[in-house]
């Protein structure tokens, strides 16, 4: 530890699935570790068997505790009740620090943290978008609505915490330019995450990793591979890894195209596991912000094919061509085909190896949040 101020630090959520569980986790562990309490407030109705299995890795960096309340996704009346029990919990462990994570846990945190302002208690206020309501659209009800609300929650906000220039600018784009701190802080992994991860025996030529829903492009994958199949003139083989409100609609579309014996799908696994699944990832996204398997992957020397949305290109290259328009499937199914049948398309076109491990580490991640708080401590 060094000689700054120990802290108490309190990580403020929805859903505990995808990269901001994987942010906030490596967030945890890196500042127990490094000295601070740290606990974590998120939502008791997602998740599955695994995230239940994360949440007992990481259970020995949550000094202050795990709660888990019923936070809903959409905007309704429970989300009094849920503020309400969030801060009766939050108020007893005493933070210095409120991190809210996404649109919904930005929301709790600098709320909760406002009214303990005013009740004189020292705590700072901090906020990642994660994407969360940056993904709306300007010039709809809905899209102005949450961007007036962030506008107006920016006044309880000491610092903001962007994953990747992109968000920042789209922040600045949708909302305008904040009027507290704002830093960019790129997410990074672990030394443990870094190594090769070679394909099973039975392993397919692709393989989606990720949350079942159409705005990660599951739909997008299918059809790009319908589509690859015909272009090459044979059958191929994918996996579809991940749990989501969307699966049934995915399960019918495979039937329907007649896919099913081709593209089999499988619950949420350890990424490492589903790395095994294949060579080649895709990341079809309509929207992302700075995701976590783009970064998991290129750390496991996998092929990386994505979507040119969010900070991906931030990790990849602006100009790399295992980048695609996203909700192209004819684009994507091109690019699939490319990296499936050219030898040395992996090695043209995936960052230098040592440039990519040193520019997104989560020690690094870590040291910059934490000075965050440090400077922004009442």
């Amino acid at each position: 530890m060094s000689d700054k101020r120990p802290l108490r630090i309190v990580h403020c959520f929805r859903s505990p699935v995808g990269g901001i569980f994987r942010h906030v986790r490596d967030l945890a562990e890196h500042h127990s570790q490094a000295g601070h309490q740290v606990g974590i407030v998120c939502d008791s109705s997602t998740g599955s068997e695994h995230e239940d299995k994360l949440f007992v890795q990481i259970m020995p960096y949550l000094s202050l505790g795990l709660e888990r309340l019923p936070i809903q996704r959409s905007v309704s009346l429970s989300d009094l009740a849920a503020l309400k029990d969030c801060y009766n919990h939050i108020k007893a462990l005493q933070p210095d620090i409120l991190h809210g994570h996404g649109a919904k846990g930005g929301v709790i945190a600098r709320v909760i943290g406002s009214i303990l302002r005013v009740q004189r208690y020292r705590v700072a206020r901090l906020y990642s978008p994660h994407g969360g309501s940056l993904h709306f659209r300007s010039r709809t009800l809905s899209g102005e609505t949450v961007f007036m609300a962030e506008r107006i929650l920016e006044r309880g906000t000491e610092a903001i915490s962007f994953v990747c220039d992109y968000e920042r600018a789209t922040y600045e784009t949708k909302i305008g330019k904040p009027h507290c701190d704002a830093v960019r802080i790129y997410n990074g992994i672990s030394d443990r995450d870094f190594g090769a991860v070679p394909r099973s025996a039975n392993g397919a030529d692709f393989v989606y990793i990720g949350m079942l829903r159409d705005m990660k492009g599951p739909d997008v994958f299918i059809e790009a591979f319908d589509q690859m199949e015909r272009r090459l003139g044979r059958p191929l083989s994918a996996r579809i890894i991940g749990d989501g409100p969307d699966e049934q609609k995915y399960r019918r579309m495979l039937n329907e195209r007649g896919l099913s014996d081709r593209i089999t799908m499988l619950p949420a696994m350890p990424v490492r596991d589903a790395f095994a699944m294949a060579d080649i990832v895709v990341i079809p996204s309509r929207a992302e912000a700075m995701p976590y398997i783009v970064l998991e992957a290129l750390a496991a020397e996998k092929t990386v094919i994505a979507s040119r949305v969010g900070g991906i290109p931030e990790i990849l290259g602006s100009d790399s061509a295992a980048l695609v328009e996203p909700g192209n499937p004819a684009a994507l199914a091109a690019v699939m085909a490319t990296a499936l049948t050219s030898a040395d398309w992996s090695r043209r076109t995936m960052p230098e190896r040592e440039g990519f491990r040193r520019r997104f580490s989560a020690s690094v991640m870590a040291a910059q949040v934490e000075d965050l708080y440090q400077r922004h401590l009442p």
